[in-house]
């Protein structure tokens, strides 16, 4: 098949997250299937117009802010003529409303929604334009009866929440990859060592844990913290753990390599997610591939990839103290650590990047032949 995705960003943006990796994480083997994949996506400082990228052929256009416009008019005016069999729309950031212009068959792919806690993250007026388009869109694809792939139970019941019917909705979990994330025998770190992954942004509330570790040192003195990846809230992050008198314990070590992002979960004790909404934990499951248990809140998306209890341990999104409490249970509990690490190994090899790129490109041929 000859398919065109949309998204706003590609793997390579420096913007780029859980989403971009999932896109191409999954539409990478589809491309060695056979098939033709374009991705469509905002340009940013450096990038070329066009490239491929492991089978991908990379389009960038526009920028980042209004990139939906700008996609709507490169659509009509040059992509609807190049004979597509399938439109992917990654709704991800502000949606593409494509079924309003692209007459080809559709289907969506949601993460989350943003909803209310878009406000979290951005200004009255952006935060706004966002929820009202992103109410916009689902109206739009209820409409149209738009086929979605949710990557969550957590995101399916917000779709259909949304108004979606559950005959739209194909749920298709995330997957890791097993020959980079595993685990390795005498790799963790002789002292207590925890670690938060992933983009620095305010509705990921990595605040909150730096809030819980002056009640977690109190009972583990030893203690380091790696905060591991940028992002626009770095600075304000910087700023409270100075304020907290935590220079000597927190490490914000920036972006990091894939390889090193793998030594890392290997060596922690336990990963921790505080963010206050996902459609998936990947780095929970990453992390427990390597042999490490999380916490996490328990909040949708999240409450899905951590088996309270079993692979990790969830926490009441917004209290420290049940934070700090779950935090200390891991680091001084060994018995506790090594049954969740083992359960967290099992857990996360149900999850496979192959196995999801063939339950969508399934999923792409009915919507094709329908």
């Amino acid at each position: 098949m000859k398919i065109l995705v949309v998204n706003w960003q590609d793997v390579k943006n420096p913007h780029a997250g859980g989403a971009e990796v999932h896109l191409h994480k999954t539409f990478e083997p589809i491309a060695r299937m056979g098939h033709d994949v374009t991705l469509i996506c905002s340009a940013f400082p450096g990038a070329l117009p066009e490239e491929v990228i492991n089978g991908i052929r990379m389009v960038r256009r526009g920028g980042r802010f209004l990139f939906n416009f700008r996609f709507m008019l490169e659509y009509l005016i040059r992509l609807r003529r190049q004979d597509f069999d399938v439109v992917v729309d990654d709704m991800n950031k502000i949606p593409f409303v494509t079924p309003l212009f692209v007459k080809k068959p559709i289907v969506g792919i949601a993460h989350h929604l943003f909803d209310n806690s878009i406000f979290l993250e951005t200004n009255f007026v952006l935060a706004s334009y966002v929820y009202w388009m992103e109410r916009l869109a689902l109206a739009v694809y209820k409409r149209w009866r738009t086929p979605f792939i949710a990557v969550s139970r957590s995101t399916e019941r917000e779709l259909l929440a949304a108004g979606l019917a559950s005959a739209q909705i194909t749920v298709v979990n995330e997957g890791v990859d097993h020959h980079a994330y595993n685990a390795r025998a005498g790799a963790k770190s002789l002292t207590p060592l925890i670690g938060s992954f992933g983009r620095l942004k305010k509705y990921k509330s990595v605040d909150q844990l730096l809030g819980a570790l002056p009640i977690v040192l109190q009972k583990v003195q030893n203690l380091k913290l790696l905060i591991i990846g940028g992002g626009d809230d770095r600075m304000r992050l910087e700023g409270i753990a100075r304020d907290l008198g935590l220079e000597g314990v927190v490490e914000f070590t920036g972006f990091v390599s894939e390889q090193s992002k793998v030594q890392l979960l290997q060596q922690i004790w336990c990963q921790v997610t505080t963010s206050s909404k996902e459609g998936w934990g990947l780095t929970v499951i990453e992390a427990n591939a390597c042999g490490t248990p999380a916490i996490a809140s328990n909040v949708e998306g999240l409450r899905d990839a951590v088996r309270d209890g079993d692979t990790g341990l969830l926490y009441e999104y917004g209290n420290v103290n049940d934070l700090a409490e779950k935090i200390v249970q891991i680091l001084t509990d060994e018995q506790l650590r090594q049954r969740l690490t083992v359960n967290a190994i099992e857990w996360a090899k149900r999850f496979d990047w192959d196995r999801a790129a063939e339950e969508t490109i399934e999923l792409l041929q009915r919507r094709v032949s329908s």
